[in-house]
């Protein structure tokens, strides 16, 4: 999606239910237990954290609340028994989508996977039958609004951090990373106190598909409805040119 349609998404989901928040402080939760377990609670010295932290801010989780997810994290390893996994499908017209989850329980979760795309008209693929499609990218979004610096400042700040890529739309400004330079970007930002609507590592479509039968829509934000719902579910990429959620 462009830096536009991404942050329209970013702010209907920020403006979404105190269940939907909940939703997502639950998977950020999951996300730093995993980091910490793999990591150390260290974020200065723990790459994946900082990723997930940056994340966390994005999302107006209080900074107690992320100390304190650490701190259990630390505290109670073992209890850590979450994997990664991702699923690679087709949706309505081919459209591709990936979706990433972490899980206590891979057969419940793959079923869920599939009775989703299935309920949209798609199908699961095989790893790999998608991703190929997609380039992975550190992206990081600023509202405009929010935003006290020019944009030839975030621009330069960026760019001299390490970014690919900067550009402006009319309500936000998108910076591109590789993913390898996404931490030393985003501490960059973050020390001259550039507020982020969101930060992370996504999957980036190459070239997109637009549908345009009504059915065919319908179809596709049942998958999505379905994929948000499911509390293992973490990300969803795809390449449908529409604002989705």
């Amino acid at each position: 999606m462009s830096g536009h349609s991404k942050f329209s998404n970013i702010k209907h989901k920020k403006e979404k239910n105190d269940a939907a928040k909940g939703k997502i402080f639950t998977i950020i939760g999951r996300e730093i237990a995993v980091a910490v377990k793999e990591g150390g609670p260290d974020p200065d010295n723990n790459g994946k954290l900082r990723e997930v932290i940056a994340k966390a801010k994005a999302n107006n989780m209080p900074n107690d609340t992320i100390d304190r997810g650490i701190k259990k994290a630390a505290g109670n390893m073992d209890a850590v028994n979450y994997e990664s996994v991702t699923y690679e499908g087709y949706g309505p017209k081919g459209t591709a989508i990936i979706v990433k989850a972490l899980t206590d329980n891979k057969n419940r979760t793959a079923s869920n996977v599939r009775n989703a795309f299935t309920k949209g008209g798609g199908s699961v693929g095989t790893q790999g039958c998608v991703s190929y499609m997609f380039d992975e990218k550190g992206q990081i979004i600023i509202d405009r609004e929010e935003c006290e610096r020019e944009p030839d400042d975030v621009m330069m700040i960026a760019l001299d951090a390490g970014a690919e890529d900067f550009s402006e739309e009319e309500d936000s400004f998108e910076i591109l990373t590789a993913p390898e330079d996404f931490n030393a970007v985003l501490e960059a930002l973050e020390k001259e106190k550039i507020q982020m609507a969101s930060a992370e590592i996504t999957m980036i479509p190459q070239t997109y598909v637009n549908l345009t039968d009504e059915a065919d829509v319908k179809q596709f934000q049942k998958t999505m409805d379905l994929l948000d719902e499911d509390d293992d579910v973490q990300s969803v990429y795809h390449n449908n040119e529409g604002d989705y959620e």
